[in-house]
């Protein structure tokens, strides 16, 4: 018998904190959060972080469990979260997993296989020098010639991804994508439901912009400035969140204060984008589309509930 799991994804500021607790309260889940940023202690305002009162009694895993310091992988993410999951299944309750990092939600849902390096880095530490001496473009550009499609995939400012893929490569004669590919085709070992929240473009853009400016006004730069006074690299995993990079640039004199929310404003709209985009291409998505549901949380709840029922994910 498969157990259960019940994903709740979609972009950024589309409305998953609130119906995920209620959504957790009303099939006895605990939430694993699959979320890049939310990780990380001291990082709460741009990260839209998930208070305790939010909470509401429901226990949520993989937020606030990192220094900002620490490295935070998709290969980092799957092992925390099936150990989340096992306590979780011990107490008799179902995982939620909750976030908008499509490739942290695959990795999980169908236990993907990461071949680990062989212990060499050599090769990685070099790419590393190419993207300081040569930029991220030129690095693009070289996976653009070995692997087209994980070119296509993978942003050029993600240089983090763009290395492993190159030395994917370099170490298997194997393009990543292909490998990607064969396990995104494997089976489940899960009984599972994966809803996608998802609203009118127009909307959407328009509850990224009001959060910005929530966050501005909440103290996101106070943040941003502690954190960099703490010693918290530019160049770390934590400072690439969205408005965290930024507001560092700022500080570092790159651009003046409004041309800085500016791009968080328009670099959030095309990060929303890309996550729609990534979840288009995934199977078994159930979509909850708020145009469509509507916006009434009763309402979308309903509809989650029916289609766990139908599953035999509930109430059963």
């Amino acid at each position: 018998m498969k157990r259960p799991l019940i994903i709740l994804a979609g972009p950024t500021a589309v409305g998953k904190t609130d119906l995920s607790v209620r959504l957790a309260k009303q099939i006895n889940a605990s939430v694993i959060s699959a979320d890049s940023m939310q990780v990380y202690r001291h990082m709460d305002i741009g990260s839209a972080k998930i208070t305790p009162e939010e909470m509401d009694g429901v226990p949520h895993y993989l937020v606030d469990v990192l220094e900002p310091e620490e490295e935070f992988s998709v290969v980092r993410f799957q092992q925390m979260a099936k150990e989340a999951a096992e306590e979780i299944y011990a107490r008799g309750q179902i995982p939620l997993v909750v976030g908008g990092t499509g490739f942290y939600v695959q990795a999980l849902l169908y236990d993907i296989d990461f071949t680990e390096n062989d212990g060499d880095d050599s090769f990685r530490r070099e790419l590393e020098q190419t993207a300081k001496e040569q930029g991220s473009e030129y690095l693009h550009d070289l996976l653009k010639e070995r692997d087209p499609k994980a070119a296509e995939q993978i942003h050029p400012n993600n240089v983090k991804r763009v290395i492993r893929a190159l030395e994917f490569y370099q170490q298997t004669g194997k393009r990543i994508s292909e490998h990607n590919e064969e396990e995104r085709g494997k089976e489940s070992p899960y009984e599972f439901a994966y809803f996608v929240l998802t609203d009118e473009r127009s909307r959407l853009y328009e509850r990224i912009d009001r959060r910005v400016d929530l966050m501005m006004e909440q103290g996101l730069l106070e943040e941003v400035r502690e954190l960099k006074e703490r010693g918290v690299r530019r160049d770390s995993t934590a400072m690439q969140g969205l408005g965290y990079k930024e507001l560092y640039a700022y500080l570092d004199g790159a651009y003046d204060l409004e041309e800085a929310v500016r791009v968080i404003k328009r670099d959030t709209r095309h990060f929303a984008k890309r996550q729609l985009t990534w979840f288009k291409r995934e199977r078994d998505v159930i979509w909850a589309d708020r145009s469509v549901i509507g916006q009434d949380e009763d309402r979308l709840l309903e509809f989650m509930i029916e289609n766990l029922k139908a599953r035999g994910l509930y109430g059963n």
